[in-house]
């Protein structure tokens, strides 16, 4: 089974190699992307270094264009499975083998990495934010979908495959877009527990405008087939 590890980054030349060397050190025969979306520092020069392919956004265009341009090369490259995870040590690489223990064990298409069973120093917004907007998406996928924000995921290239070109998100909604379309289209999306680990980074997430776009989110799922 072919799995690439697929991590979008955005100036994190202090932390990303650390996470490409944790995974490539796991000795699981995995191969990593990191896609540098309009970096200003030394990202891709370190993710590099550390073992990783590296796929270039000049411009930043947002943490939903970096997943699909990273989607796109699993899907080029006739990889089985991808794995998502963030470059900023926030997901730890050692929790990847119980993602590709759940996959040989359950019949599922997408594996969450879910953080909601123990939040651990999870900000008390951010704890109602994800609980509100897991409902929202268990809701109109149909599916109970227990942390919905988590970006440490497995998913099926097949899945990708058949979803990636409805695409119509570019920035953080687009890993709710991925859950719901995934979910309409009778693909069964599972969960494995993680730990919640707050590193220090500055967020990129602006609490008003990403609300707006995931609202506008639900809205647009309203028509899907």
């Amino acid at each position: 089974m072919r799995t690439l590890v697929i991590i979008p980054c955005k100036n994190l030349e202090s932390e990303v190699g650390d996470v490409v060397r944790g995974v490539l050190e796991l000795d699981l025969n995995l191969d990593v992307v990191v896609i540098n979306d309009g970096s200003t520092d030394g990202t891709s020069a370190s993710a590099g270094a550390a073992g990783a392919h590296v796929l270039e956004h000049e411009v930043n265009l947002g943490k939903g264009a970096a997943l699909k341009t990273g989607f796109e090369y699993a899907i080029e490259k006739g990889y089985d499975v991808a794995i998502t995870m963030d470059g900023d040590g926030q997901h730890e690489p050692s929790a990847i083998p119980d993602f590709l223990d759940a996959l040989k064990k359950r019949d599922a298409d997408v594996i969450i990495g879910s953080r909601m069973h123990a939040v651990g120093e999870m900000p008390k917004l951010r704890i109602w934010t994800n609980r509100t907007t897991s409902r929202i998406v268990s809701l109109i996928a149909g599916q109970e979908i227990s942390d919905s924000q988590s970006g440490y995921r497995l998913i099926k290239v097949g899945v990708l495959r058949d979803v990636v070109k409805s695409f119509v998100t570019t920035r953080y909604d687009t890993e709710s877009e991925l859950l719901i379309r995934a979910a309409r289209r009778g693909y069964k999306v599972a969960a494995v527990a993680i730990r919640s680990i707050y590193t220090g980074t500055v967020s990129h997430i602006n609490p008003f405008v990403d609300t707006l776009r995931f609202l506008r989110l639900v809205i647009r799922s309203m028509f899907w087939r």
